[in-house]
């Protein structure tokens, strides 16, 4: 595992803040944030290896052994940067998206149509297979964004199975795991246990904090287990079929495409766990046929500038990784 000093790791916790900051926008995904900031494979590779055999090591070897044989420094950065980012940008994006959401699309387009641009470069060689790769995957990517949203079960169980999809489609680029958790008809529901978390920590009230706590244990332990499973599963897939992978993170990108246009139509609302009437089911539109003002001149400078932000970061990655 590399050796890195105090200012590297704070860099991957800024890399960890802009994850946690793209994972809570239903249409975004982290795991495009941490491939594009060229700590992708290195993340995938340490969740993979992550075992008991920790715990082995400890007692064989002492605990700072085992703790840099598992790069943990590496998760402990990334992942902290990643809570610190939720827990603090997320009602700042929510008010972004509510008060100017065609220009945050806009952002958020331009930077996965650079993202696109940039996976797709480290497709080393283009064959058949890349490109039935690519639409297939771009294929499946818009029937979820077409997809018209489950409803909310109650089963506990429930909560298991959208932890354990949704944290494969976080770290997966061009899936947005809150966007699944909102096709799973699971986002609101688990908005609202950590409403009930919060308010019966708040209030005293520790029958409901202990309900809360109990859900988010659940949905906390399928995400575990799928990011468990899941890494497995792409760490092998970059080993053996890299070519291919990238072509179908490729398809992912463009097929998500549809998600994030700027220009939507309402066709249902839902209420959210503040009471309040949100966009539920839309599909895309024209500017010209936009239902308010569609900000065409600022939407395209915030695509821009979307853009260029991924380039900036990777020529920042391709300077560190000369250094």
């Amino acid at each position: 595992m590399p050796s890195r000093n105090f200012l590297q790791y704070l860099l991957i916790s800024a890399k960890g803040v802009a994850m946690g900051a793209a994972d809570v926008v239903p249409g975004v995904s982290g795991g495009t944030i941490a491939f594009i900031s060229g700590i992708y494979e290195e993340l995938i590779e340490t969740i993979h290896k992550l075992d008991l055999g920790f715990f082995r090591l400890w007692r064989k070897g002492g605990f700072r052994n085992a703790w840099g044989a598992y790069n943990l420094s590496f998760l402990l950065a990334l992942f902290s940067g990643v809570i610190i980012s939720i827990l603090s940008l997320a009602k700042l994006i929510g008010w972004l998206l509510k008060n100017h959401p065609v220009l945050v699309w806009a952002f958020f387009f331009g930077l996965v149509l650079a993202s696109i641009v940039f996976v797709g470069k480290q497709i080393a060689k283009w064959n058949l297979n890349t490109i039935v790769a690519i639409v297939l995957a771009a294929a499946f990517a818009l029937f979820i964004t077409l997809a018209k949203p489950v409803g909310s079960p109650d089963s506990i169980w429930f909560l298991f199975i959208a932890g354990f999809i949704a944290i494969i489609a976080m770290i997966l680029p061009g899936i947005s795991g809150a966007f699944i958790l909102l096709l799973l008809g699971a986002y609101a529901p688990v908005m609202e246990t950590l409403a009930q978390l919060s308010d019966g920590i708040g209030s005293g009230n520790w029958s409901m904090a202990g309900k809360a706590l109990l859900r988010i244990g659940v949905f906390a332990l399928g995400a575990i287990t799928g990011l468990k499973v899941f890494s497995r599963t792409l760490n092998w897939m970059f080993k053996h079929y890299k070519n291919i992978t990238l072509a179908v993170l490729t398809g992912f990108m463009i097929g998500a495409l549809n998600k994030i246009w700027p220009w939507k139509e309402v066709l249902q609302y839902r209420t959210n766990h503040n009471g309040e009437q949100v966009p539920f089911i839309e599909k895309s539109v024209l500017p010209t046929t936009y239902d308010g003002d569609p900000q065409l001149i600022w939407a395209l400078l915030f695509c821009v500038i979307g853009f260029l932000t991924i380039f900036v970061l990777e020529r920042i990655s391709v300077n560190k990784k000369d250094s």
